[in-house]
Formats: structure tokens, sequence, C-alpha cells
């Protein structure tokens, strides 16, 4: 009886320490090497979650917008005002800007026809936009508003294809609105996928 009390009441020696202090040690790193992997991991993701929704948001909006693009398929494709009417049509690009006429919502009663312009600036994709200016006067960007579409911009190429079936090209031959645009980005290192839309506003 007495040696069961001695034994229940006997405390670790300085051994079953030691081993468990040495097994705590090689646990510790493990662990540590684990959590550091998910929370890089989980940055990883939240980078590439970021990254999509703003090809979406940017991709939408184009879409949006180019399909509600007031475009002649007969004109050169500048904007041309006759008769003191606002009535036009506007559709110019260069290798490294767009710019269109269309109609569009800014908000809960704004918006209407504006002419749009997404072009790099600074080493940023920006969408500008202004109402139709009077007759006579030329289109001036420079004091239009503006939005970043995306930072850390590295690349944007414009091209187009003047028929379904025709090669793209880059030099702008104002002759009236293409069938297809297509916009290439690299921002931040990484290329989006090429967004390519349909000017459904052709008339």
């Amino acid at each position: 009886m007495s040696a069961i009390r001695s034994g229940a009441g006997r405390g670790f020696t300085l051994i079953e320490v030691v081993v468990a202090l040495a097994i705590l040690s090689l646990l510790m790193p493990a662990t540590i090497t684990g959590l550091r992997t998910l929370a890089s991991t989980q940055i990883t993701i939240e980078r590439m979650t970021a990254r999509v929704d703003e090809v979406r948001t940017v991709s939408s909006f184009l879409r949006d917008a180019l399909e509600s693009a007031v475009v002649s398929g007969r004109g050169g494709g500048r904007l041309s005002l006759g008769g003191g009417r606002r009535e036009s049509t506007f559709f110019e690009m260069s290798p490294d800007s767009l710019a269109w006429k269309s109609t569009i919502l800014f908000g809960e009663g704004y918006g209407g026809s504006h002419l749009l312009r997404v072009a790099r600036e600074a080493g940023q994709l920006v969408l500008r936009w202004q109402e139709q200016p009077a007759s006579g006067r030329a289109v001036d960007w420079d004091g239009a508003p503006s939005r970043v579409l995306a930072e850390k911009l590295d690349e944007f190429r414009v091209s187009y294809r003047r028929s379904f079936a025709a090669p793209w090209r880059n030099d702008w031959d104002r002759g009236g609105a293409p069938a297809l645009v297509r916009l290439q980005v690299r921002a931040g290192g990484r290329y989006w996928p090429d967004l390519i839309f349909r000017v459904q506003g052709t008339r």
C-alpha cells in the first residue's frame, strides 16, 4: 500500500522532462513552418482573387460600353457634327488608346451619351469620359474626369479586326468602326487574358 502511494506521488524525473522538451523542440518548427505556409497560401489566393475580380470588372464594363457604342459603318470613324445637331459618331484608336462614343449610366439619374477613352497614362490604365463637345470644338481629354482601371501597368496594346475573318491590325485606318477590338494588358508583372469585344453598335 505504501509502495502505491509512493509511486502515485512521484513527479517527473529530469530525463523525462528533457525528453519532453526535445520532442516539443522538434514539433515547434514544423508547426511554425506549417502556419507560415498556410498564411503565404492565403495571401497568394487573395491576390489571385483580387486580380481575377479586377479583370472581370474591367472586362465587363468595357464590354457593356463597347456594345453600346454609337458608331457608323459608313463614316471615317471620327467625330462629326452637322446642322447644329448633337448626333454624331466617334470611334478612334491608336496602339495604346481607344476612344469611342457610348450610352452609359454612371449612377441613378446620371448618364447618357458620353465620349469615352481608355489609355495608358503614367503607368496606369485610365478611363476618361466627357460629354460630347459643341459643334466645331475639338475633343480635349486632359481635363476630363478619370478613373484608374488598373495600376502598375506594364503593357497596353490595342488592335482591331475590320471584319471577323480579317487579321488583327494596330494601324488605325479611320475606315469606320471595326467588327472586333482586342485589348492586351500586362499589369503588376502578369498578363491578363486578351480582352476581345464585338462592337455591336455598328450600323
